[in-house]
């Protein structure tokens, strides 16, 4: 029996913020983590990533509890690790202590290996007029799309 693929996306990232560069991280789970993700029972709203010690966490990432779970469950909201090459981990870190910018999750999903893996972004923050413009770039694209249907 095939899954349907797991891609959990962050909505609020694009939106708040201004994308930069996208790295892909793997992600360091406990077995009913990855079974809970793989049931595509994870969530992204409000996570964002940190640095500690040199290495870079995700904080806030809700992996739902897995239904068979018994004792040995996760935390739901749990810090977990994120696993970077030594060279891009030393650029993000370097580039996020700038002001305004941040680490945002962007994408979650399972790759052809069966692993997880999580996009994440460097973003600068978006101020209010930006996510306005935003807005109406997108409704006049939906509005061409829709003139050039009929």
């Amino acid at each position: 029996m095939k899954q349907a693929p797991v891609n959990i996306k962050n909505k609020r990232a694009t939106f708040d913020y201004e994308l930069i560069d996208t790295y892909t991280a793997g992600i360091v789970l406990t077995g009913t983590e990855i079974k809970s993700i793989r049931m595509g029972k994870a969530s992204l709203v409000d996570t964002f990533c940190y640095f500690a010690g040199g290495e870079l966490w995700v904080k806030n990432m809700h992996v739902a509890e897995y239904f068979y779970g018994s004792y040995n469950n996760h935390n739901a909201r749990r810090d977990r690790k994120l696993l970077l090459n030594r060279k891009e981990l030393e650029k993000l870190q370097r580039t996020s202590q700038d002001p305004g910018f941040t680490i945002v999750p962007v994408r979650l999903f399972i790759n052809e290996k069966g692993l997880a893996k999580l996009v994440i972004a460097l973003a600068k923050g978006k101020k209010q007029y930006d996510k306005r413009q935003s807005l109406k770039e997108k409704e006049d694209k939906r509005d061409m799309a829709r003139m050039f249907k009929h």
